[in-house]
């Protein structure tokens, strides 16, 4: 069954943000008699406002019809907290500097631990010209590679998709402290930091 906006995610969303139900029927451009008709379960929104009193309540519509309500973790969105999530079936990588959730080829994809390098998966860095060369001794066969390299700081990202039979070399300019990730097809994230 479908989940649909109820009257005490209404009143609890207003409530939160000290809103009367005058307010907040003004900015949908309904009556406040409307509004404590959905709050006290006597009816329901008509679907054709959901957005709107969404963005009155400062949610989502997702949020709005489940209640289920994300606070924002990471208001300064700093880039050394990005998360990757890979699909297992094409590869696709997506990136957030929050967490959420995302799918692709119609799975959920689960957000990505990263492990400390170890023996197989060490990621060697020289700096060269004023940049940072990276390389990892690993396998690149079709079955077994690095998909990406990443290079993380405070306020930027670099990333190059590397494919199987290629040679595990790639450049980044020099930003100052950060992290490298590196993702392996069989055994996950790895990190260094630099």
């Amino acid at each position: 069954m479908m989940s649909y906006v109820t009257g005490k995610t209404i009143k609890e969303l207003r409530e939160k943000k000290k809103m009367t139900q005058k307010e907040l029927a003004d900015k949908i451009n309904v009556s406040d008699k409307t509004i404590s008709k959905w709050e006290t379960g006597k009816g329901l929104p008509d679907i054709g406002i959901i957005e709107e009193l969404a963005k009155a309540l400062s949610v989502s519509v997702a949020e709005l019809l489940t209640g289920d309500f994300k606070e924002n973790d990471n208001p300064s969105a700093n880039m050394k907290k990005i998360h990757f999530y890979v699909c297992p079936v094409c590869g696709n990588i997506v990136t957030s500097v929050g967490q959420g959730t995302f799918s692709c080829c119609g799975l959920n994809l689960l957000e990505q631990e990263a492990e400390s390098c170890d023996e197989e998966h060490e990621i060697q860095v020289e700096t060269v010209d004023n940049e940072y060369y990276v390389t990892i001794k690993h396998p690149m066969s079709k079955s077994h590679y690095i998909s990406f390299i990443a290079y993380v700081t405070s306020g930027e990202t670099g990333m190059v998709k590397l494919y199987p039979e290629q040679d595990i070399a790639v450049r980044f300019r020099k930003r100052g402290h950060g992290i490298l990730y590196a993702y392996c097809n069989r055994h996950g994230l790895i990190q260094r930091m630099i």
